[in-house]
């Protein structure tokens, strides 16, 4: 896999493995391959977001303020599509740049030929619960606000997860123990999270959540999905 133009990586010498919490991060996009073991639920390419990229997504919030897209992408004319949706504002081509990255990145990570993209502007949390997805695997990234947050796997009580948390919220089902077990990523970092569709995973997938937007402000997400 290629990284993009535009972003910069922390500084480090090798990718992190934390095997007892089912988890890996890494410097280097080829910890995303890393999802494929079947002892990996979440895998995060830590990344640092170009200065351009973060204006236009400043702008784009003022701009478009509602934006909610969703469209199946063929990969092959990722650019084309997003500069025909995308509003022409500073820093527009190293956008797309990042994005269409990201797109043939997990294309090639999942052999697909087109992707289901979301990129919303947010004011709120859109799942505030955690919760796993019924689905494959969800590529996210946020380019302006927080990160996704998620919780490890020797953290969790899954029988909380659901109609299990008895109407409670999850501070006080039981779902976790502290709020200190809350992991979240940062803002430019692409996390893969394994579902419960994936292939001999039904009822182990990623436990995670949105996190709040503080009032006044704005979050910019970006998913992928098989299409």
């Amino acid at each position: 896999m290629k990284a993009a133009e535009g972003f910069t990586y922390n500084q480090s010498d090798h990718n992190h493995y934390t095997l007892a919490t089912n988890h890996v991060n890494g410097i280097s996009p080829q910890i995303l391959t890393e999802i494929y073991r079947e002892d990996i639920m979440l895998a995060v390419f830590e990344r640092t977001l170009a200065s351009e990229i973060s204006h236009y997504c400043e702008q784009l919030t003022q701009e478009k303020p509602n934006l909610n897209l969703r469209s199946a992408i063929k990969v092959a004319y990722a650019k084309q599509a997003l500069q025909s949706t995308l509003p022409n504002l500073a820093g527009q081509s190293e956008f797309i740049e990042d994005l269409s990255t990201l797109i043939e990145m997990y294309a090639c990570l999942f052999d697909l030929t087109e992707v289901g993209l979301r990129m919303q502007i947010l004011d709120r949390a859109m799942c505030p619960r955690f919760h796993t997805d019924n689905i494959g695997c969800r590529l996210i990234t946020t380019y302006q606000g927080g990160g996704t947050e998620w919780l490890n796997n020797v953290d969790i009580d899954r029988s909380k997860l659901g109609a299990g948390n008895m109407g409670l919220p999850d501070t006080e089902s039981g779902l976790f123990p502290n709020t200190d077990c809350i992991q979240q990523v940062n803002v430019g970092d692409v996390v893969l999270l394994k579902g419960d569709g994936w292939i001999g995973n039904e009822g182990f997938g990623a436990v995670h959540r949105s996190p709040a937007v503080p009032a006044g402000e704005k979050r910019v997400v970006v998913t992928m999905d098989f299409a």
